[in-house]
């Protein structure tokens, strides 16, 4: 963004929607929080709050893209399970740390649209589309059959957003212990016996 004053919006709108979701989130909230007068959200987002949403999804996704592509780069790449399971207990400690706040914006606004609002529905189901490519390529990368990539990519993305899910409602991390577990055994199981 060319001006400092839209990404701070974004900012506040992130950090909202992750505490509040969409519909919880409102117009003078996202004011008072990013320090903008609120006359200001409307020249810098004329489609109002849902052309805000939007913008803030997609910011959000290329974000949680790159932070998850950072964290999968830290396991050992000649251990593809074990990577995964690190994944996981990363994203259990980061969940802790923020007293269980800090988990996945995109999927707490999904739940919210995916029946009422189609334009953020699509925009959500677009950034989970880019998330699974992507770890497609990571899978395969790794050693993973391309014939099995992506139903282990929807079933770590599931795992991973569930966990957030459970481990939230519960203020426990153990869900997202448990999960990655079972992806990383999942993970483990598809990979050839033998070398390429």
């Amino acid at each position: 963004m060319a001006s400092d004053t839209p990404h701070r919006i974004v900012e506040a709108t992130a950090n909202l929607f992750q505490r509040n979701g969409y519909t919880g989130t409102g117009l003078k909230q996202i004011s008072a929080d990013s320090g903008v007068p609120f006359g200001s959200l409307y020249h810098f987002f004329p489609g109002g709050k849902e052309a805000l949403a939007t913008e803030t999804l997609r910011w959000s996704g290329r974000g949680y893209a790159t932070r998850v592509a950072a964290v999968l780069a830290e396991g050992p790449r000649d251990d593809l399970a074990a990577t995964v399971r690190h994944a996981f207990d990363r994203a259990a400690e980061d969940l802790v740390a923020t007293d269980y706040v800090d988990a996945c914006p995109i999927a707490t606004v999904a739940l919210e649209v995916a029946s009422s609002n189609d334009t953020l529905r699509e925009v959500t189901a677009e950034i989970f589309g880019e998330w699974l490519q992507g770890l497609d390529a990571w899978l395969v990368a790794g050693g993973v059959p391309e014939d099995q990539a992506r139903a282990l990519s929807t079933l770590f993305l599931a795992a991973l957003e569930g966990g957030f899910l459970l481990s939230r409602a519960a203020r426990d991390p153990a869900p997202l212990h448990a999960l990655g577990e079972q992806v990383a055994a999942q993970v483990a199981a598809a990979l050839p016996t033998e070398p390429r």
